[in-house]
């Protein structure tokens, strides 16, 4: 997909990063969110992780964000820390065209050479969400769960997926910084 350009993201993004989420919110299923947030509230989602210095990236064709991608902690406490949990959402009108497999594989690979050992996604919508299970599957995750209707959302309960990669030596040695 020549097309398409992958980059970190900048603050000019957030406008259409927060029109591709908002219209996955409004309707989809792999956010649990019900409202839309503003653009000030994805705005300080971002901040706070680019100023920790997890990835973030878009893909960019002819010149507008069409998707993106993140990667951030996988829960809070200390001991998580070699542990990150990715997000990935694609423009409607750029769904299936290859671009979340060439997201999720940048962010795999800028994840590893951070120094992270596993990625974890939690899929929301469960089984309703087979392209992002195939998509995770393609690129080496393996299904680690099911928690059974943990929303509930467009008048339905809603499963959620949880899927794992190992990143770089995963787990066969400790980590290089602590």
């Amino acid at each position: 997909m020549s097309d398409v350009v992958l980059r970190p993201s900048r603050e000019p993004d957030l406008q259409s990063i927060t029109a591709i989420y908002g219209a996955e919110v409004l309707g989809g299923t792999a956010s649990y969110e019900i409202e839309p947030p503003s653009l000030e509230e994805m705005t300080c989602r971002w901040r706070a992780l680019v100023e920790r210095h997890y990835p973030y990236l878009v893909a960019e064709r002819d010149g507008a964000v069409v998707g993106y991608a993140y990667a951030g902690p996988y829960h809070q406490r200390a001991a998580y820390r070699y542990s990150v949990e990715d997000s990935i959402y694609i423009a409607r009108q750029a769904q299936r065209a290859g671009i979340g497999r060439m997201l999720l594989g940048e962010l795999i690979a800028i994840a590893e050479r951070l120094g992270f050992r596993q990625m974890i996604a939690v899929i929301g919508g469960g089984t309703q969400q087979s392209a992002s299970i195939g998509l995770h599957s393609a690129l080496g995750f393996h299904k680690i769960g099911l928690v059974e209707a943990t929303g509930f959302k467009h008048g339905r309960w809603l499963d959620t997926v949880l899927m794992q990669r190992a990143l770089g030596a995963g787990r066969t040695t400790p980590p290089e910084r602590s």
